[in-house]
């Protein structure tokens, strides 16, 4: 079978190439065309284009690269149409990928969406695209479920693609990764500031002022692969660390985490670090999105999905020096405990392993029919 993939974003990438992964081991003859990123790319097949060229975060920005977002969109229709695949896989990215589903499924191509875009916080009424354009939705959080099941759309919940990737995980040497990475005996507070430029610049500079108060622990960056190197020499010295393509391995050795809000939240929990969710957009992104997401509480994947307060949410003006330093304290002592039992009930609600797989048998089973 023929597949093309759209992944906009690094999670996306992740969870493509793990899928993808699961489709080869079912079917020989895959063949695939796909827009996600190196771990996709590691999978063998075209990459169409790099997510790193794709992902504007905000109204705002989106709003600046409107031109070079059409001219995405018109090429991925005609690659599309060239490449005339049995079925487009869609990962999240729901601004993008509703168009090209529109698309495809006027030329009578079969349409997947794994990984739902979080229309149960947003922009709900693009239920009803999905219910037009797409043939199987596969969810991977569990609330998700009911929640197209209220607006007459059977999804499927194969469980959290991520839970596979860190239990294939293998054992880590925590002396060996501190040789050689420069580090020294004392205990690691990890900074996970995001993929996107714009982002890490604004986010290390906030996590990076709670430093002086922490002289115990050494800070260490977790790089982005879409980001180069020499991106992060500008926050880097004697007392600060960089690491790059080894967020796992750097997490797995924390004591606690700085991490921005989106799917490292959920990564970092399932690795057993305690850790503070940061977010700050432009103040009018913020402001907009305030007025649209009206009835969630949280905005990390670990409190929406255990719906209550697991971790703290330290958000736009909450997102302070002195309210850093307040809450990191507390996940290193008095809320250490509180928070790893809370992680232990997250797994349990994420369901078992085996989400590729489960998501890459209906693919090849609907093409079936």
């Amino acid at each position: 079978m023929k597949y093309y993939i759209i992944a906009g974003e690094a999670s996306g990438d992740l969870h493509g190439s793990n899928l993808m992964k699961a489709l080869k081991e079912k079917d020989a003859n895959a063949e695939f065309r796909f827009w996600g990123g190196d771990l996709m790319a590691e999978q063998g097949g075209a990459l169409v284009k790099h997510y790193r060229s794709l992902a504007f975060m905000g109204f705002v920005e989106v709003i600046q690269n409107l031109n070079t977002i059409l001219n995405n969109i018109k090429f991925c229709k005609q690659d599309i149409k060239a490449f005339s695949p049995d079925v487009l896989i869609l990962i999240d990215y729901p601004g993008f990928n509703l168009r090209i589903a529109k698309f495809a499924k006027s030329l009578g191509i079969k349409v997947v969406y794994y990984i739902s875009p979080q229309l149960w916080a947003w922009k709900e009424g693009r239920v009803n695209t999905i219910k037009k354009y797409v043939d199987e939705m596969l969810v991977i959080l569990p609330f998700e479920k009911e929640f197209y099941a209220k607006h007459n759309v059977d999804a499927h919940f194969v469980g959290h693609p991520l839970l596979d990737a860190i239990s294939d995980l293998p054992p880590i040497d925590a002396e060996t990764f501190r040789k050689e990475n420069h580090l020294d005996d004392r205990e690691i507070i990890a900074l996970l500031p995001g993929s996107r430029e714009q982002e890490v610049k604004k986010m290390l500079d906030i996590m990076l002022s709670v430093r002086p108060y922490f002289k115990e622990y050494q800070f260490v960056i977790a790089g982005a692969p879409s980001l180069p190197k020499s991106f992060y020499k500008a926050f880097t010295d004697d007392n600060v660390h960089f690491v790059s393509n080894q967020t796992y391995d750097l997490l797995r050795c924390a004591r606690s985490a700085l991490v921005t809000s989106g799917t490292a939240t959920l990564e970092t929990a399932l690795l057993n670090v305690p850790e503070v969710v940061c977010y700050r957009g432009s103040k009018i992104s913020y402001l907009i999105a305030k007025r649209l997401v009206k009835h969630i509480r949280y905005i990390s994947l670990v409190n929406l999905i255990m719906d209550k307060e697991v971790v703290t949410e330290l958000i736009q003006n909450d997102l302070t020096t002195e309210h850093l330093i307040r809450e990191l304290r507390l996940t290193l002592d008095q809320n250490r405990e509180k928070i790893l039992s809370d992680y232990h009930l997250l797994r349990k609600k994420l369901g078992g392993r085996g989400a590729s797989q489960k998501a890459a048998k209906i693919i090849i089973k609907m093409n079936d029919e």
